[in-house]
């Protein structure tokens, strides 16, 4: 099994020092991200404050606890999710869009796959972040 954990510290990853601010959710666009994430990215995941991305209950499978009961985390969530931080920020309140364009400053890429103009209302759609950063970009 050793043989099979990547050894982070081998070599320099082919994005190391790349930042990724990943607002996606529901399947591809977070494996996406994680595939950001295993080639070195930093990737920060904003989540839904309570409930989290929705992908967390797509099962099964699901993992099991220390006593082998049946938890409602995903199997997918997890693999989709790892080598990421995660932080949950509620984007629909002032202090959280806040929050959101700061990351986005300081951010290579953005990644979000929300309903076209979703986002627009927030002002976080590509329009309304390039003004925090110019030299970002933005994946749909």
């Amino acid at each position: 099994m050793s043989d099979l954990v990547m050894d982070k510290s081998a070599k320099p990853r082919a994005l190391a020092g790349i930042r990724v601010l990943d607002l996606s959710r529901v399947l591809a666009a977070p494996l996406a991200a994680q595939w950001l994430g295993d080639l070195g990215a930093d990737v920060i995941k904003i989540e839904r404050p309570g409930s989290g991305d929705e992908s967390r209950t797509y099962g099964p499978p699901f993992l099991t606890d220390r006593d082998g009961n049946i938890t409602d985390t995903a199997a997918f969530y997890l693999s989709c999710n790892r080598s990421k931080k995660s932080v949950t920020v509620d984007h629909s309140t002032p202090e959280g869009q806040a929050l959101i364009r700061d990351l986005a400053s300081k951010s290579d890429v953005v990644l979000e796959n929300f309903r076209a103009g979703a986002l627009k209302k927030y002002n976080l759609d590509y329009a309304s972040l390039a003004l925090v950063n110019r030299g970002w970009s933005i994946a749909r």
